[in-house]
C-alpha cells in the first residue's frame, strides 16, 4: 500500500513559492488501478511526479511524506530518498507524450538493452526482449526500428513495454492515450488493464477522459485545485458520487441515447497564489453558503471506503434545465 501523508508539493517563482498540490492524503491499496481526474493546472501531474519522486528544481516537497509500502531490488523499504535509484525497476513513469519520449536516433531494441541495471550480456538482454515482446503481441521486428518509423501507436506500446519490462511494482501513467485515435487509445488501455492483471501491481492513470476511468479504473481520486475532491471505488464514485464538482464532471458525459445538451461547469478554478479561504470550489457550486466560503471542508469517510471534502456530501443538485449535471 502507498500512503500519502499531508503531501505539499511546492514550485518556486519569481513571485514566491506556489502549492501546486497542497495538503493531499491518500491510502492506494495494492494491486488496482488508480484513476486520477480533474481539469488542467488541479494537481495531478504534479502529485504523479512526487511519487515518483522526479523533484527536480524549481519543483519540492515542502511537506509530508510518501510511504511506498515495497522493497527495493536489494530487500530494502523503498522510500523517498532512495526512490530515484528504482525507477524502471520496482517503480516506472509513463510520462505525457510519451510518444515522443525515446531517444529517436537509436534503435528501438537499444533503448531496452540500455536500461540501467540490466544484464552486461547484450545478447542475452535481446533474447529477453524479444519474448517479451512477443508475449504482449507486438511485433518483434519493430524492435530493429528507429521511433520515428513507427506509428504513433506503436510507439506508444512499445513505450509501455519498456516501462513494464522488468514488472515494477508501481507504474504510473499520465495521459497515456493522449493524441491517438479512439481505436488504438482502446488497444492501449486493454493493454495496459492485461499487464495489470498478469503482474497484480498497481497503475496510476492521469487523464481528463472520466470515460477512460469509468472503464478500466477500480478506484477514483478526483482533485480540484491542487486538493483531493473525492476518493473511492470508482463503482462508488461513478454512481453515487458525493462531492458537487465529482456530479458535474460525471453529468456532463454523453449518454448513448440522450439527446439533452450537455454544457460544461461554469467558471474556472481560482488562482493558487495567496491566502485561500474556504471550499476551494465555492465560487462554482450551486450548493455554496457562506460555511463554504469560510471554512475549508476536510476530506472525510461519509460511506464505507468513500471519501468526499464537501460541507454537504451526498446532497443533490439543482435542476438546471438541461445542462448536463443536475
Amino acid at each position: 500500500m502507498i500512503e500519502l501523508n499531508d503531501i505539499v508539493v511546492s514550485y518556486r517563482t519569481e513571485r514566491g513559492s506556489i502549492n501546486a498540490v497542497d495538503g493531499v492524503n491518500l491510502e492506494i491499496p495494492d494491486g488496482c488501478i488508480v484513476g486520477i481526474a480533474g481539469e488542467s493546472g488541479c494537481g495531478k501531474s504534479t502529485l504523479m511526479r512526487a511519487i515518483y519522486g522526479d523533484i527536480l528544481s524549481p519543483m519540492s516537497l515542502s511537506s509530508g511524506t510518501i510511504e511506498y509500502g515495497f522493497n527495493d531490488r536489494n530487500g530494502e523499504p523503498v522510500t523517498s530518498e532512495n526512490v530515484r535509484n528504482e525507477w524502471f525497476r520496482t517503480l516506472s513513469y509513463i510520462p505525457q507524450s510519451s510518444m515522443n519520449s525515446m531517444n529517436p536516433v537509436i534503435r528501438i531494441r537499444e533503448q531496452f538493452i540500455d536500461f540501467p541495471g540490466t544484464d552486461p550480456n547484450k545478447k542475452r538482454v535481446l533474447e529477453q526482449v524479444r519474448e517479451y515482446i512477443g508475449k504482449l503481441g507486438l511485433p518483434v521486428e519493430a524492435l530493429d526500428s528507429f521511433p520515428h518509423q513507427l506509428s504513433g501507436g506503436m510507439r506508444q506500446r512499445m513505450m509501455i513495454a519498456l516501462a513494464t519490462f522488468f514488472q515494477p511494482n508501481l507504474i504510473i501513467a499520465d495521459e497515456p492515450t493522449t493524441a491517438l485515435d479512439v481505436v488504438v487509445q482502446k488497444e492501449i488501455l486493454l493493454l495496459l488493464m492485461e499487464l495489470q492483471e498478469q503482474m497484480g501491481n498497481t497503475i496510476l492513470i492521469v487523464s481528463h477522459d472520466m470515460g477512460v476511468h469509468y472503464q478500466v479504473t477500480h478506484k477514483m481520486l478526483i482533485m480540484y485545485a491542487a486538493k483531493a475532491a473525492e476518493y473511492g471505488d470508482s463503482d462508488s464514485v461513478f454512481d453515487e458520487p458525493l462531492h458537487p464538482y465529482t456530479k458535474m464532471l460525471i453529468g456532463s458525459l454523453p449518454t448513448i441515447g440522450e439527446d439533452r445538451a450537455r454544457h460544461g461547469i461554469p467558471g474556472s478554478p481560482p488562482s493558487l497564489w495567496g491566502d485561500l479561504q474556504g471550499c476551494r470550489f465555492a465560487e462554482r457550486c450551486p450548493l455554496a453558503t457562506g460555511l463554504c466560503r469560510s471554512q475549508e471542508p476536510p476530506l472525510v469517510e461519509h460511506k464505507p471506503g468513500h471519501f468526499a471534502a464537501c460541507h454537504f456530501a451526498g446532497a443533490d443538485l439543482p435542476d438546471t434545465g438541461g445542462a448536463g449535471w443536475q
